[in-house]
């Protein structure tokens, strides 16, 4: 690492581990100064914990690649608190940057924790790429994922955080399927701008967790994903648990398993004013989903986790079944000021397909050609 002046420049070791001298950086440089990371080959063999970033711009032009001691990340992967998960690399503090031009990639040996963990879910210590956690005012632009331990990134605790320009994709190239490899989650998080996304990820493309709002998403590809979401929430089932003013635009989901979908615990709380416009779509599993009940499909109607005002337009694509839309809403928490403009949704083998709904209010605009009953499943395997 070379420091001249407020400007501290990391050039690759070609040794086993580069962090120690990215973190020396940051201690140098994360202050009022620059980061620069040369374009080059960067092993990282060791957490990267930096919280106190102020008046930072980071550029990164090199591909950074996660050693897979899987045991090393199992240990030491940060705790980032929401449900027992961790990260490799946590970044906080205010007014900082991170510019990939293009060229920056990080590389997470993915295929290494998909074969260890055979389809698990979620493994205890198996890290998070990149975690903003209490920062504010970040710009983050340009940068190329591949292979990720577990999900891409992960926003917590943080406000007016705009990422643009990034490339994902965790794919498996062996029996095991990547399983939670998001693009995104948000937690405890506000004003956040997502824009201009290519995913490919094994479960949700843009996931909106609780206590999340003002967040506008635009202009985004995903592949063999859950698409929009919002949600998991509503776990634990005591403690409140809001997301509000969610704003999803220019979508396009592509053999995915669902497409505008929100999920909920039988929990307390609410989610309200959210829009999904202009979502296009090709064989989606549940294109339309509303769940109060997710993963046990049980006590479906003691949720008083309240969904309303969500206004779903310009909806439009194949069903990979004959299923477009099927919304279940609590008896505990009747959905209200549900909206439906413009839906065009057919099954890809033919046929018209089925719109399931119940405890919605009467008014909401979507013909609904039956009632959906409770403990629907996210995932059809056939036809309804």
């Amino acid at each position: 690492m070379k420091k001249t002046g407020t400007l501290c420049t990391v050039t690759p070791s070609g040794g086993k581990d580069d962090s120690p001298a990215i973190m020396e950086a940051f201690k140098q440089c994360g202050q009022d100064g620059q980061i620069e990371i040369t374009e080059g080959d960067f092993t990282i063999a060791k957490v990267m914990d930096v919280l106190t970033l102020k008046n930072c711009d980071i550029s990164i032009k090199g591909k950074l690649t996660w050693n897979d001691d899987i045991q090393y990340w199992l240990r030491n992967s940060i705790g980032v608190t929401y449900a027992s998960r961790s990260t490799a690399w946590r970044l906080g503090g205010e007014n900082f940057t991170m510019l990939g031009h293009g060229k920056a990639l990080f590389f997470g040996n993915g295929q290494k924790w998909y074969d260890q963990n055979r389809d698990g879910s979620n493994q205890a210590g198996r890290p998070i790429s990149l975690t903003l956690w209490k920062a504010k005012n970040v710009f983050i632009d340009g940068i190329t994922w591949r292979q990720p331990q577990f999900w891409h990134t992960f926003i917590a605790h943080s406000q007016n955080i705009t990422m643009t320009n990034l490339d994902m994709n965790a794919t498996s190239n062996s029996q095991w399927s990547t399983v939670n490899t998001d693009g995104t989650d948000t937690w405890n998080s506000k004003d956040i701008v997502i824009k201009n996304w290519v995913v490919t990820c094994g479960d949700d493309c843009i996931s909106i967790k609780g206590n999340s709002s003002n967040i506008h998403v635009k202009n985004v590809t995903c592949y063999e994903s859950g698409a929009m979401c919002i949600g998991s929430l509503g776990n634990p089932t005591t403690t409140p648990d809001y997301v509000d003013n969610v704003l999803f635009e220019d979508i396009t989901a592509i053999h995915s398993s669902n497409a505008a979908w929100i999920k909920t615990y039988p929990g307390v709380g609410h989610v309200r004013n959210i829009t999904f416009r202009n979502i296009n779509f090709r064989d989606v599993n549940q294109p339309i989903y509303i769940s109060p009940c997710i993963y046990s499909y049980s006590n479906c109607d003691a949720s008083r986790l309240k969904i309303s005002d969500v206004l779903w337009e310009n909806i439009t694509g194949t069903s990979r079944y004959n299923v477009a839309a099927g919304i279940y809403c609590s008896k505990g928490a009747p959905c209200t000021g549900l909206k439906f403009k413009n839906i065009d949704i057919k099954p890809k083998n033919g046929g018209t397909a089925k719109i399931l709904c119940s405890n919605i209010n009467s008014d909401s605009g979507l013909q609904c050609t039956g009632t959906c009953p409770s403990g629907w499943k996210q995932q059809l395997s056939g036809n309804a």
